[in-house]
């Protein structure tokens, strides 16, 4: 059956990725964006793939702009049965060489945007009991890296927050569900855009995936009363790494974090970037970034948390046998 999806960061990598595979199911899909040839291309490959597509163009940290669109969207296409938070910003540098203004203009989008959504989400949902708030998270919410202080402080902002709501939710016994998707690097359009003081041009932290894992891990997060799913083996890691040893993980990073988010090409002089004006207002950039030959497009990791019975009974199975072989050997 059709449903109505709202999708914030819609013009471009994951965003763009998930409004394709919502629109595949024949959903109909509100894109939310700032750049309007992105979002027009977007509009595009949704209704050649089968989706309804709505255009609204606004930046999210404009909270009454978000509650606008929410009201446009189930005027022309139906209550929301879907909200999809994933728009960000990112400034790549050091504490030290970050603005107090570009310090705020990311918490305005990255943490703020996802709270506006969240927000106009739940004064439709709440009332009708039904619907689903996908929240797209990151490995980094979990574990700051260098260079990227700005963004990790929007994520961990929003791990809280969506604990709390969390709570809420579960205390009013209501049945409108919250997930938190956690990513790992992806071949995005993000590494060209986002502001960067950095020797060379910026890229994903290796190994890379293909966004439209990310989207197939959010059209099933929608879909299922899931705490947090996690995608990618790197973003398992991180985490249980951040929970067991966060003292290894900064002397990890602190050898390898600033090399492995740069490539060998120099950052080129006066580059533009998309914190305060989007780049494809003007130009349509595509979803991904140039990082394709390298990116992953299977996931082991998205595998066990969408399979969780067959991979509990491979993990008893395993165990049976190791426990077989340990016998005989005794036994021999």
């Amino acid at each position: 059956m059709s449903r109505v999806v709202v999708i914030t960061g819609a013009s471009a990598g994951v965003g763009r990725a998930t409004a394709r595979a919502f629109a595949a199911r024949g959903d109909r899909v509100a894109l939310i964006a700032r750049g309007r040839a992105g979002l027009a291309a977007t509009a595009r490959e949704v209704a050649d793939v089968g989706g309804t597509p709505l255009q609204l163009a606004l930046d999210v940290a404009d909270a009454e702009a978000v509650e606008a669109a929410a009201e446009r969207a189930e005027s022309e296409l139906g209550p929301i049965d879907v909200w999809v938070n994933n728009a960000m910003t990112a400034v790549l540098a050091e504490v030290v060489d970050t603005t107090p203004e570009e310090l705020r203009r990311v918490t305005e989008v990255t943490y703020l945007g996802s709270v506006h959504g969240a927000q106009a989400a739940l004064r439709r949902m709440l009332p009708r009991d039904r619907g689903s708030i996908v929240q797209v998270g990151s490995a980094l919410a979990r574990r700051g890296i260098p260079l990227q202080a700005s963004y990790c402080a929007a994520k961990h902002a929003l791990d809280g927050f969506v604990d709390s709501l969390r709570t809420e939710l579960e205390h009013r016994g209501s049945n409108v569900r919250l997930t938190l998707v956690q990513l790992p690097g992806l071949n995005t359009t993000q590494f060209g855009w986002v502001r960067a003081r950095t020797r060379g041009e910026p890229m994903p932290v290796p190994p890379i995936f293909a966004p439209e894992l990310a989207a197939e891990a959010i059209v099933w997060a929608s879909e299922h009363r899931r705490r947090e799913l996690w995608v990618g083996l790197p973003t398992a890691l991180t985490i249980l790494g951040q929970r067991l040893a966060p003292w290894a993980l900064d002397r990890w990073l602190a050898r390898t974090g600033y090399d492995s988010q740069q490539t060998d090409r120099p950052l080129a002089p006066g580059r533009p970037d998309y914190l305060f004006a989007p780049l494809d207002d003007e130009r349509d950039h595509g979803f991904q970034g140039p990082f394709g030959d390298q990116a992953h497009r299977r996931d082991v990791q998205l595998w066990l948390g969408t399979h969780r019975a067959p991979a509990l009974a491979l993990a008893a199975a395993a165990a049976g046998l190791a426990g077989a072989r340990i016998a005989r050997g005794r036994r021999g």
